[in-house]
């Protein structure tokens, strides 16, 4: 009687006995000697034991997962809530704004999250959980990179892909055939392990086996991934990113101090900056006459220690490449340079201020602030630029972002500024709250219009406003992080791992050779794989099909000349009856 043809109470008998042994044994009941059992005690792991379990436990790939997907729910606060080496205004004033709850975020690390001690947790929990898994499954992975494929089966009766053939040939050059097609025509990148042996009675086996490339592409994948966090975290540590806007004829030195805004990793040290310089020669704008942007070019001159004074240009996705850093060109727009003498005629400010654009014909939007007035209230002028002013009774507005016809348009403000509050102010905006708006005779507020070289008086006494010139401005973007090769590369490397080890079959062909009293010899094959495979009947396929050319015998062979599956045979008969 076979396996399949047994009864299941044949195979549950044993189990179900001792299973009814043990039921007794755990309740108390006398044991066949009359004597009562003990109750079963199960061994305590202890500290070394519990270590062990903990340790596997975190190395498992649930846990990994599970950290992996709790470290993108701990990254979303750093998106959400304002970042204090990002952006520390924003966090002064949302603190100032939500007393209680701002403080509470803080003292938990919400306003530095990636430097914060509960995410560094989980970061290096997923860290060492993914090195205690890779390891172990490298190391057995290089312990089988030598090991002899698996020993031929005796019988081929039960595999689901098999074929059968006769040939006039001697069983030596049969091995040798099969040998040939299975590891293919380079034999430095063989398509198979093939292992050759022989049995009593001049049998010869074949046994081969290919897809070790699948388990070395998994490593791939997963020690590309630990390159990667280690990669981002080193990123994270060493990087620094400053912005900067510089104006036509005017520098700016690569100091943290001569930055706009500088953010930086926990781990750099701001005398590791390259001290180059450099300066703003000239701006070029194109643009088509229905304002569609062409090209914009800024024309520096770089001075770099210990190298000669260069002049280079920036252009949009060209940056330069600078003290280990690019410098890219990120905006750019107008700079009116004006002067502003208070009621005393004493200068009380005199410089170009950035407006920045707000469209495509480049309306800009600027603050003028004047703290240094000699007697009497702090002066604000709050306005629009607009390069190609057309101006009409509904108001004023820009055609054109080339500087055809410029214009400002300001209202007035008198107060105190609160520059001396120490709270951080964004320059590009007025502070309302200590200002009050000039005012006209009818309770309007009053409205500058000056041209380039206009000289205006300001109301109230206030003072004049001069407009000088109107230089161009760039945003500059400087940035440097020391693992951005090492991020492609270990991307690369996931990506490349991913493909082998979705792309590459594990399969196993074997063959018997029988020679016979007649000359002749008789070939089985077979072939198995670990998962549904449709190539694994082609593969024995073209095998068997390199054992036929030695000269196959007509009518002599088992089968119908194809390997033959389990939906060909039925799984009881024998290779050849069905």
């Amino acid at each position: 009687m076979s396996e399949r043809e047994r009864r299941p109470d044949d195979h549950a008998a044993p189990f179900e006995a001792a299973a009814s042994e043990a039921g007794t044994s755990q309740a108390g009941t006398s044991g066949p000697d009359g004597r009562p059992d003990r109750p079963v005690e199960l061994p305590r792991l202890g500290v070394r034991g519990s270590l062990r379990w903990v340790w596997r436990q975190l190395t498992s790939m649930r846990v990994a997962l599970l950290l992996l997907m709790l470290l993108a729910v701990v990254a979303v606060p750093g998106s959400v809530l304002p970042q204090r080496p990002v952006d520390p205004a924003a966090v002064a004033e949302y603190v100032r704004d939500n007393p209680t709850l701002g403080t509470w975020l803080d003292r938990l690390g919400f306003f530095d999250v990636y430097a914060s001690v509960w995410f560094s947790a989980v970061y290096l929990l997923l860290f060492v959980s993914l090195i205690g898994c890779i390891l172990p499954r490298t190391w057995a992975h290089l312990r089988s990179a030598g090991a002899r494929p698996p020993r031929t089966p005796r019988r081929f009766d039960r595999f689901a892909v098999r074929d059968e053939a006769v040939v006039d040939a001697p069983a030596e050059d049969v091995v040798r055939a099969a040998r040939t097609s299975l590891r293919g025509p380079l034999s430095v990148l063989p398509r198979f392990r093939v292992d050759t042996g022989e049995e009593p009675q001049g049998v010869r086996t074949v046994a081969a086996e290919r897809g070790y490339l699948r388990e070395t592409g998994n490593l791939l994948f997963h020690l590309a991934l630990v390159g990667l966090l280690v990669s981002v975290a080193w990123g994270q540590l060493q990087h620094y990113r400053g912005q900067a806007i510089v104006v036509e004829g005017r520098g700016f030195a690569n100091a943290v101090t001569d930055y706009d805004t500088f953010e930086a990793g926990t781990a750099f040290d701001p005398r590791s900056l390259v001290p180059f310089t450099m300066t703003l020669d000239r701006f070029t704008s194109e643009f088509t006459p229905d304002a569609r942007a062409v090209d914009f070019t800024a024309e520096v001159t770089v001075r770099e220690p210990g190298d000669d004074v260069r002049e280079t240009t920036i252009r949009v996705n060209h940056p330069l490449r600078v003290g280990g850093a690019k410098v890219f060109l990120q905006g750019n727009g107008y700079a009116p340079e004006v002067v502003v003498e208070d009621a005393a005629g004493e200068v009380a400010f005199a410089g170009a201020v950035p407006f920045l654009p707000e469209d495509a014909v480049y309306t800009s939007r600027g603050v003028v602030k004047v703290p240094d007035v000699s007697a009497g209230d702090q002066i604000g002028l709050v306005g629009y630029l607009l390069p190609s002013a057309e101006i009409t009774e509904a108001g004023a507005r820009s055609v054109h972002p080339q500087p055809l016809d410029p214009v400002l348009v300001l209202t007035v403000w008198s107060g105190d500024l609160g520059l001396d509050d120490g709270i951080p102010q964004n320059v590009y905006q007025l502070d309302e709250s200590g200002m009050d708006q000039v005012l006209d005779a009818d309770g309007e507020p009053v409205t500058l219009v000056v041209r380039p070289g206009q000289t205006v008086d300001l109301p109230e006494g206030l003072g004049t406003l001069t407009w000088d010139g109107l230089p161009r401005f760039v945003a500059l973007d400087l940035r440097h992080d020391p693992s951005l090769p090492w991020v492609l590369a270990s991307s690369v490397a996931a990506l490349l791992g991913l493909a082998v080890s979705l792309f590459t079959p594990r399969r196993r062909v074997w063959l018997r050779v029988v020679p016979s009293d007649d000359g002749r010899t008789v070939v089985r094959a077979a072939a198995l794989a670990r998962s549904d495979d449709l190539g694994l009947a082609a593969e024995l396929e073209r095998t068997m099909t390199a054992v036929r050319a030695l000269g196959e015998v007509p009518d002599a062979r088992a089968t119908g000349g194809h390997a033959q599956t389990a939906d060909d045979v039925p799984e009881s008969a024998p290779l050849g009856k069905a």
